[in-house]
């Protein structure tokens, strides 16, 4: 079994001269909360769901992202709604949120 089933990296990079990046879109303040929820819920831990911080993951224009490991299933997200339903669907059932998929 490995350490943690999830591993979630939030790219929460910040570019200079206004360039678009994940950071100007709360990226920060979500990953705080769903990293809140994930502890309220009892989910962290080892065997559970880990939440991280990632420097650039060089997809800014889909931004914001993130990305779960082990399947690598990059997500894009807007809202705490959004993450809600990555929460309860992918990390809680094991299904991937369609909508929210990015390409490979």
């Amino acid at each position: 079994m490995p350490y943690y089933r999830y591993h979630v990296f939030f790219c929460t990079n910040q570019r200079e001269a206004g360039r678009q990046c994940c950071g100007q879109c709360g990226s920060s303040d979500l990953r705080d909360y769903l990293k809140d929820r994930v502890k309220a819920l009892g989910l962290s831990g080892r065997g559970g769901v880990r939440i991280n911080t990632a420097g650039c993951l060089d997809r800014c224009a889909a931004g914001p992202v993130i990305v779960i490991y082990p399947e690598s299933i990059w997500y894009t997200y807007s809202s705490r709604n959004d993450l809600e339903e990555i929460l309860h669907e992918h990390l809680i059932h094991g299904r991937h949120v369609e909508r929210l998929k990015l390409p490979e």
